[in-house]
């Protein structure tokens, strides 16, 4: 018998496309697992443990019933967004360096609890559980299996890289939320196209013409731009993610139109795409953006609100008269400035200017985790260790069962994409390499471990595909079709030996998986300590620095 496939959209581990069903070949609305309820039961009960883990003592540590770190910018800033008609500033420093969003999402849990540990914190602990429920979704939707998605869930719950950031009142797990969103309506958008294309070519409306289909409105695609749009209104490397996924959206409109044998693939693509991800991935990002800042444009006394015709601001290009005096609203020009005055601060906390810091890091650390961030740390009046000494400290620090093998996990991800065109794990390197690679440009500039928590959500999703395959493939017996398109199966002992085969096969990967997510979680509990400051002793504390570069 000879099986068959269908190569417009080959299933993933052994999955049946979802057309592949007895009798003629029939377009399917959705490309994505058909355990519906199953699915959202597994989804909901990893994120109640995950907002157990991301809730659990919240308030703890903090400084004196400070904030901690960073945290003693972004607290306050979201205060006064709270209690000053929604606009910060940074008194210490003179300057507001990223934009608002993040602090505006701070400012709610502020709201609700005041201003202590669990008020600038609430925001990033229920961004972090958001964010591991759309890792499970989005790795289900990708490796149609409700199982791998839900082991993505279980290594981004056991992962420390992003553990500690959504339980401090900082902005990083902000952004790998709203990009690993945008990421997610990309693929929903990407199946909602090549059911779109199935459907023209059931229907005989592909060869309409030479350019294929039109595609009509893409509300996932629009929704990626807002989400877009709200990443870069929480740091500015969210542009990255623009870009990265601007691209990534019309290769995958390119896939589908040669997958389904449009006559002018390119050219369709040209015509009837790109346009529309130009407006729905960089107009609709920009006008979220600008909208990010209301409070700032509506304010009296926000930094550098009125600087556009100061004098002052001429040399800059926004004083009095000019080309863009004529062009650009005084609001905008001003917003320019403010924007230019911050760059300015990135730009030049750099290495070579002198500036230092004794937990910095570089870009070719961050995949495996080797420079980590301390947070917090204390060894006077510290007590509930069990002894007459004692310490508390909090590291950010990736779990090294997940991080510490991540460059054959890297290198397998690109094997795959490039010997056997696997979209999941190109999809899945590119929002990986636009948090990583542009950083390589800027290396004299300071950078943070922190700045990897952008890194995360992808590199899960890609070790979870990864586990996937060595789980194995779900057995189905060979197909053969006739004339009129009805399947065949084999039976009798041919049958049974591919069963007894793939039994034993996924068995074997069954534990194999077993085995590794056994060892993240334990890896996680012992982290535990210095991922929430709890008083350990010295020597224990000692124990859990493993390199050198840990200290």
């Amino acid at each position: 018998m000879t099986q068959v496939t269908d190569q417009r959209s080959p299933a993933p581990f052994g999955l049946v496309p979802p057309w592949s069903s007895p009798g003629p070949l029939r377009p399917s609305p959705d490309f994505g697992p058909t355990d519906t309820v199953r699915g959202w039961v597994v989804t909901a009960f990893l994120t109640v443990i995950a907002a157990v883990t991301r809730f659990t003592m919240l308030n703890y540590p903090t400084d004196a019933g400070t904030p901690t770190f960073d945290e003693k910018h972004y607290a306050p800033q979201a205060w006064q967004i709270l209690t000053g008609g929604g606009v910060e500033d940074n008194p210490g420093y003179g300057l507001v360096v990223h934009p608002p969003v993040a602090k505006q999402l701070i400012a709610i849990g502020e709201a609700i609890f005041g201003y202590n540990g669990w008020g600038w914190r609430f925001a990033p602990a229920v961004a972090g559980t958001i964010l591991i429920l759309l890792v499970i979704r989005i790795t289900r939707r990708m490796a149609r299996s409700t199982l791998i998605g839900a082991i993505a869930g279980i290594l981004l719950i056991a992962d420390g890289l992003t553990f500690v950031p959504s339980r401090i009142g900082m902005i990083d797990i902000f952004l790998a939320l709203f990009i690993t969103a945008a990421f997610g309506c990309l693929i929903v958008d990407r199946d909602q196209v090549r059911a779109a294309i199935a459907r023209a070519d059931y229907e005989g409306r592909v060869d309409a013409s030479p350019w294929g289909p039109r595609l009509g409105v893409r509300w996932w695609r629009f929704g990626a731009g807002v989400l877009l749009g709200l990443a870069c209104g929480t740091k500015w490397s969210g542009l990255y993610f623009m870009a990265a996924f601007g691209l990534l959206s019309v290769a995958f409109d390119l896939a589908a139109r040669r997958a389904y044998k449009v006559r002018r693939p390119w050219t369709g693509t040209a015509i009837r795409d790109i346009g529309p991800a130009l407006y729905a991935l960089v107009l609709i990002p920009l006008a979220v953006y600008l909208g990010t800042y209301w409070a700032w444009f509506a304010s009296e006394t926000g930094v550098n609100r009125y600087m556009a015709g100061n004098p002052s601001a001429a040399k800059d290009g926004i004083g009095v008269g000019g080309f863009w005096s004529h062009v650009a609203p005084d609001a905008l020009r001003s917003l320019w400035y403010y924007s230019a005055r911050a760059m300015e601060f990135h730009t030049e906390l750099t290495n070579s200017a002198g500036n230092h810091h004794p937990w910095e890091s570089k870009p070719w650390t961050w995949p495996m985790g080797l420079r980590p961030m301390l947070y917090h740390y204390a060894d006077s009046g510290v007590g509930g260790c069990g002894q007459t000494q004692c310490v508390k400290a909090q590291m950010l620090v990736g779990s090294p069962a997940v991080y510490w093998i991540a460059l054959p996990v890297l290198a397998w991800m690109l094997w795959r994409t490039l010997t056997q065109r696997d979209w999941r794990y190109g999809a899945v390197l590119v929002g990986y390499g636009a948090g990583l690679l542009p950083w390589f440009l800027t290396l004299d500039r300071q950078m943070y471990y922190f700045y990897a928590v952008a890194l995360a959500p992808f590199y899960v999703m890609g070790l979870a595909l990864v586990l996937g395959e060595i789980l194995g493939p779900i057995r189905r017996m060979p197909v053969a079709h006739n004339r009129v398109g009805r399947f065949l199966a084999p039976t009798g002992t041919e049958r049974r030996r591919l069963e007894r085969q793939g039994s034993e096969r996924r068995g074997l990967g069954l534990l194999l998986v077993c085995l590794y997510l056994g060892l993240v979680v334990a890896n996680f509990i012992w982290l535990w300590p210095i991922l929430t400051a709890m008083p350990i002793t010295p020597a224990n504390w000692n124990n859990h620095l493993w390199l050198p570069s840990w200290r």
